[in-house]
């Protein structure tokens, strides 16, 4: 890990193994992270083969992010935000020209209410969001706050109560395919009963429970065919076979796990450090171990860990991570300044409004 210096450390600071620059540059690739505990999104990247830069940028409560080509999603306290990569006003960007080679900007938000949302993705028929609260899943467009599409069989009907906490959410051929909840109650936050042992992974288009009994399960996810799931209180990443309920360890990961993303061979799994205070967090037994936020990387093939990254500052809790592909230098910009307000995109051209 690289040493940091003795004086007062500033925001975002962070170790790292030395080889997380380069590899980064190896694969050509960014990592965005949402961190709700902060209200930030933020960017890390390759500066060279041995520094990082850190780009945060305020997104309040920032949880699920869905990434489609050159377009983004966040899922914020109560509005989902959706940008566009332009890299012809990164290259111009006035504060830094001839920086970035990516600049996301805001396209447009949706008001969606405080219905905490968890995981965001594109479909096929546009944007799916896991509401948590009315434990169902939903449509994000803009005749209304959100559309029910789907919901679990257990629950009886939609109520802003978090009955089952309902978080995860795993695609496939843009639609949904499995979802993850933290229990199968149908009253208020009953899911609190059973913390550590309730946790369910449900096949979508079947409506049925297909394992059951998960420590806090999260982050499902498809890749090559293979369905993966974090166990947040397990510190595990696993492999499951949905045919018959079982599932191997992939690998264990020490820490509170939630949110990945992979890229190539390899996986890059988020780790939050557990507030002790916490009426959802005090009781598990990982509460003293996961004291740690940041990003762990796996190389899947060998199931190696072979980088990571540590926030000494700042960041306490992370929900998603997010991979920005063929993007080695990406800003992004927020609804909150002046700035996007500055930059006007149409069809054919780019300008920044009071570019000199």
């Amino acid at each position: 890990m690289n040493e940091q210096p003795s004086s007062p450390l500033a925001p975002f600071a962070s170790t790292f193994t030395p080889n997380l620059p380069e590899l980064l540059q190896k694969l050509q690739c960014s990592i965005a992270i949402t961190t709700y505990q902060a209200g930030k999104v933020l960017i890390i990247s390759a500066k060279d083969s041995e520094n990082l830069s850190m780009l945060p940028r305020t997104f309040h409560k920032a949880m699920g992010m869905a990434i489609q080509e050159d377009r983004m999603a966040i899922a914020t306290k109560s509005e989902v935000v959706v940008l566009k990569n332009s890299p012809e006003l990164a290259s111009s960007y006035p504060k830094k020209p001839n920086t970035y080679d990516a600049m996301f900007m805001p396209r447009a938000t949706y008001y969606t209410g405080m219905v905490d949302i968890h995981d965001l993705h594109w479909g096929t028929d546009g944007l799916w969001a896991v509401n948590t609260s009315f434990s169902t899943l939903c449509g994000i467009d803009d005749h209304h706050s959100f559309t029910p599409k789907w919901k679990p069989h257990f629950i009886s009907n939609l109520a802003a109560e978090d009955r089952c906490h309902l978080n995860g959410l795993a695609m496939k051929d843009g639609k949904p395919m499995y979802v993850s909840a933290l229990g199968n109650g149908n009253t208020r936050q009953s899911w609190r009963e059973n913390i550590t042992k309730g946790g369910i992974l449900m096949n979508v288009p079947e409506n049925k429970i297909i394992l059951q009994g998960l420590p806090m399960p999260h982050t499902p996810r498809i890749w090559d065919d293979k369905l993966y799931v974090l166990l947040s209180a397990g510190q595990q990443l696993i492999c499951v076979n949905p045919e018959n309920g079982s599932y191997e360890t992939v690998a264990h990961i020490p820490g509170f796990v939630r949110g990945m993303a992979k890229q190539g061979d390899f996986v890059f799994i988020a780790t939050s450090k557990l507030r002790k205070n916490s009426s959802t967090f005090k009781h598990l037994k990982i509460a003293d171990k996961a004291n740690e936020a940041g990003v762990t990387v796996l190389h899947l093939p060998t199931r190696s860990i072979v980088a990571k990254l540590s926030f000494q500052m700042t960041v306490d809790e992370i929900y998603d991570v997010q991979i920005l592909p063929d993007m080695m230098r990406p800003n992004i910009i927020n609804t909150y300044g002046e700035m996007h307000h500055e930059a006007l995109i149409i069809p054919q051209a780019t300008f920044w409004s009071k570019q000199p």
